[in-house]
């Protein structure tokens, strides 16, 4: 399993979507948890690193490739 790179304000976007209908999230703090908030409705939640590893379908803005 590859392991991603999350960094703080990534949005990232998971394969199933939020009941509000948003797939995209906001990665609010990086660590063993994460906390991610929903652009569709703000809301926000902590996930285990692992688990949303596994739920990211892919990495859609970083802050990195807007500086470059």
């Amino acid at each position: 399993m590859k392991i991603i790179k999350y960094r703080l304000n990534d949005i990232v976007e998971l394969k199933k979507e939020h009941p509000c209908g948003s797939k995209q999230f906001k990665i609010a703090r990086v660590g063993g948890v994460m906390r991610i908030i929903c652009l569709g409705c703000s809301r926000d939640m902590e996930i285990d690193r692992i688990k949303l590893e596994k739920a990211t379908k892919k990495i859609v803005y970083t802050e990195e490739e807007a500086t470059e």
